[in-house]
This record gives C-alpha cells, sequence and structure tokens, in this order.
C-alpha cells in the first residue's frame, strides 16, 4: 500500500491511498467466498452454485463490500503509518479500481496541538439578582400596556383577583419572584460567556474546518426551527439565515474552539463524565468555582 498526505491549511490534511492489485484481488475474493455460502441462484440450492455464476451475478454487489471493508481498515492503517490523529470522521472521495488497483483519497482535519495553563483564577463579574422596586415597578406598567389596560388602571386586590391572585401584595411577590428567576439566567448566561471569551484569548486555537460545519448546520437548523415556530414562511427563513449567515459562523467557531479548550482542560485535571452527566457543563462550573469573582451592581 502507497499512502502520500498533502498539507491543506494548518490542520487540513488529504491523504491519497494505493492498495495493489493483489490485495484488492485477495478481498474480493473473500467477500465473494462468502457471498457463494449463501447465494440463491435459479436451479441451485442455496450455497450450491457454481462460483463463477454468483460472480457473474453478484459482481457488482462483491465489488461494493470489498471497497466498504477495506477503504476503512487501509485509512486506518494510513493514520498509523502517517503518525495522524483526525478529530472527525474523514471525507472519502475519488475512489477509483483501475487495472485490478484501488485508489481513494481521505481527507481529515488533526486535532489542534495547543497547551492550556493559568486556567484557575480568571476574574469574572457577577451582577446581582435581586429586584429593585423601581424594576418591579416598570414590570407592573409594561403588564398593564401587555393586557391593553389604560394608565390610569388602578392595581390593586380586586385586579389580583381578576388574574389568579388572592392579593396585590401575593400578585407583586410572584411577578417579583419571576424577575429574579429571569435576571439569575441571564447572569448565569453572561458570566459563562465572560468565562468562554477569557479562555479564547488566553488559549488561541485553529478550530478544524470539519467540526465548525457540523455545528454551523445545527445551529442553521435550529435557528429555521424557531423561525418557523413563530409563523415565519420559508422565503422568509431563507432571507434571515442568508442575513445571519456571517454571524451564525462565528457563533460556530467560538463553540469549536472552546469546547476543544475545554476539553484539554477536563484532561487536564482528569475531569470526566457519568451517564447523565455533560463534561463540558462539568470543566465549566469547575472553573467556576476556581474563579476570582467580582460583585458589580
Amino acid at each position: 500500500m502507497k499512502v502520500s498526505v498533502k498539507k491543506v491549511d494548518a490542520l487540513r490534511r488529504e491523504m491519497s491511498f494505493e492498495v495493489p492489485k493483489e490485495r484488492v484481488a485477495a478481498r474480493t475474493s473473500e467477500v465473494l467466498s462468502d457471498i457463494v455460502k449463501h447465494a440463491k441462484l435459479p436451479g441451485f440450492r442455496p450455497g450450491k452454485a457454481p462460483r463463477s455464476m454468483v460472480e457473474a451475478a453478484h459482481g457488482k454487489t462483491a465489488n461494493e463490500e470489498m471497497l466498504k471493508s477495506l477503504i476503512p481498515e487501509v485509512y486506518q492503517e494510513g493514520l498509523k503509518s502517517e503518525k495522524l490523529d483526525p478529530i472527525d470522521f474523514p471525507s472519502i472521495d475519488e475512489v477509483n479500481v483501475k487495472d485490478g488497483a484501488l485508489t481513494f483519497r481521505a481527507t481529515i482535519d488533526i486535532r489542534p496541538e495547543f497547551e492550556v495553563k493559568d486556567y484557575k483564577g480568571i476574574k469574572l463579574s457577577r451582577k446581582s439578582s435581586e429586584v429593585s422596586e423601581e424594576e418591579l415597578t416598570k414590570s407592573l406598567d409594561f403588564f398593564k400596556k401587555g393586557r391593553g389596560l389604560d394608565e390610569s388602571v388602578v392595581l390593586d386586590d380586586a385586579f389580583a383577583k381578576s388574574v389568579g391572585f388572592p392579593t396585590l401584595e401575593e400578585f407583586k411577590k410572584a411577578l417579583k419572584s419571576n424577575l429574579e428567576y429571569d435576571k439569575a439566567r441571564h447572569n448565569s448566561a453572561e458570566v459563562e460567556n465572560q468565562l468562554i471569551d477569557e479562555l479564547l484569548k488566553k488559549f488561541p486555537v485553529d478550530a478544524p474546518r470539519s467540526l465548525v460545519d457540523r455545528q454551523l448546520y445545527g445551529r442553521v437548523e435550529e435557528f429555521r426551527r424557531r423561525l418557523k415556530q413563530y409563523g415565519a414562511k420559508e422565503d422568509a427563513i431563507d432571507k434571515k439565515v442568508e442575513e445571519s449567515m456571517k454571524e451564525i459562523q462565528e457563533a460556530a467557531g467560538k463553540d469549536v474552539k472552546s469546547f476543544l479548550i475545554l476539553q484539554k482542560i477536563a484532561l487536564k485535571e482528569n475531569l470526566t463524565a457519568e451517564k447523565e452527566e455533560n463534561l463540558t457543563v462539568k470543566v465549566v462550573q469547575f472553573l467556576m468555582k476556581e474563579a476570582k469573582w467580582e460583585d458589580v451592581k
């Protein structure tokens, strides 16, 4: 077997393979022998038809099975001989059998090499999730507008009962609780973004195209699904996706880079995930515990 490697960019490699006709013939013969054992041809009991007739009837199938079997095997041998560590499945193309020899190409992205250190004690700022009286009043006004009520309408116990609460105080308490929950969730997402941005600044890493493409596809599909939920038509969805593509691509690249960094930290800290756990979330929680916090208003 011959294999040559071409460097496309920092992480992408094109591997060209050439498998000699002797090995191809031997594998095809093995596949045919297996087919002969089970082949059903008119006038013969299963497995009793002459090999030449089975080959004539199932030659195309035998060739397909040979490729399915031989290409992955040869590909793995090539990785080992060239000491390559792919980060994703290969893209196989240019498959050709000529004069009995097999040639094909495998395009891969290799795992980026980088180090992580000094990731404990990252400075993060967090806002309070407490809801002020001013915010509560604004929310009550917004609530009135949302229900189409006049500005002069008084919010009292009678009004509270009309929306399912025994008293105005209970209504305000429930509203405040919801506001605090939303605020806490927003603050949590903001802090996580801070952490990810700090990691990306500290550890520049190239994002493998294959992983970015996969993440991009997932983000686009999710974006389309959400737009559809809001009743958008297909042509409007297509237009919105096109307008947002640059932003979505940047987000997909950020996703992949942060995943690689967090994975590296998990390896360094011997962090593992149980069945119900998400390793990325676990690493983020670990870094949050180790962070230096500053409370801001």
